[in-house]
């Protein structure tokens, strides 16, 4: 297929658009700065440009849209116009070029409402519901999309939870900084337990669905390694790999909720240069379970992970080595 990826500079999205090129497809990536993703052709230009995207979609088969803006913190309208918008922009231009497949790349931030999602499929997304400007934004975005599904063009919603791996500066090199410095704390014990997913899994379950969306249409599906362990023996493997103490110091979990509430709003009024130390959202995220039953996931995209987590994690050793 001729497959347009958008977000190609990410983490995850340069993922995609080289598992997409080695899957034999003729790629063509949308974003702001080159992708550098070899066998693949920039487009440059923004999701929330109508026109960057109709000359991006031209004569395109199948569409994987990556691109979004992913922060703890930020200005509600930016999540709106770039999230929001930016699907109804691409999801216009894709009705308007023949596209035949689309699968918009969610999180099962979507469905998270604070409580604890125990061996869950994919819960509805809720946009009233869900924590913080990107989780809501992203629910917007994932209803938006699901409701354009048609015989004309199959459209689906994948959600990879948590994703991590050598490279990523979104989760792991923030992890290991703060780990480095002696500010990463457990809450709680750091007992919750929760499912990741391993980069290189994430971008297979994600060409998997674009291949399936024939008949996995018109759904969600939550993709993880299905290999739930407690948040604190996740972040201390991510530490003894990149060779930084582990974690050591516990706080209770309704603290970190009222300090992270307390940080929302001071960063409202003067937002720092990086993210928020800590979010009612993080914290939640770090004393809730999140881990997700994938039979339903992996029988639709006739998909399983194959890198495990020991494995991730021995990769990521490597790559600080």
């Amino acid at each position: 297929m001729r497959v347009l990826a958008t977000g190609a500079s990410g983490f995850l999205g340069r993922a995609v658009a080289a598992a997409l090129v080695d899957a034999g497809h003729e790629v063509r990536t949308l974003q702001r700065r080159p992708s550098s993703v070899p066998g693949a052709t920039d487009a440059l230009g923004s999701v929330t440009d109508p026109a960057h995207v109709a000359r991006a979609m031209d004569g395109i088969d199948g569409v994987v849209h990556l691109a979004a803006k992913v922060s703890l913190a930020g200005d509600p309208d930016d999540f709106r116009r770039v999230n929001v918008e930016g699907t109804r922009t691409m999801l216009d231009a894709a009705e308007h070029a023949g596209v035949t497949r689309f699968v918009q790349v969610s999180s099962p931030s979507v469905a998270h409402t604070g409580s604890s999602l125990a061996g869950v499929g994919a819960e509805p997304a809720s946009p009233e519901h869900a924590r913080g400007d990107y989780a809501r934004t992203k629910a917007a975005a994932e209803l938006l999309a699901l409701e354009r599904d048609s015989e004309a063009m199959h459209v689906l919603a994948v959600r990879p939870h948590i994703v991590w791996g050598p490279g990523d500066t979104q989760l792991i090199e923030r992890v290991v900084e703060r780990a480095r410095r002696g500010r990463v704390p457990l809450l709680s014990g750091g007992r919750a337990l929760i499912d990741t997913t391993y980069v290189d899994n994430a971008a297979s379950a994600i060409v998997a669905a674009l291949h399936r969306a024939d008949v996995a249409r018109g759904k969600a599906y939550v993709v993880t390694n299905g290999e739930p362990r407690p948040v604190a023996d996740i972040l201390a493997g991510i530490c003894l790999a990149a060779g930084v103490p582990a974690p050591r110091w516990s706080i209770p979990a309704g603290l970190a909720r009222a300090a992270g509430s307390a940080v929302e709003r001071v960063w409202a009024i003067r937002p720092g240069s990086d993210e928020p130390p800590m979010t009612r959202f993080l914290a939640e995220q770090l004393s809730t379970a999140h881990w997700f039953d994938q039979r339903e996931t992996r029988t639709a995209l006739d998909w399983t992970p194959t890198v495990s987590i020991d494995e991730g994690l021995r990769r990521l050793a490597a790559h600080y080595a």
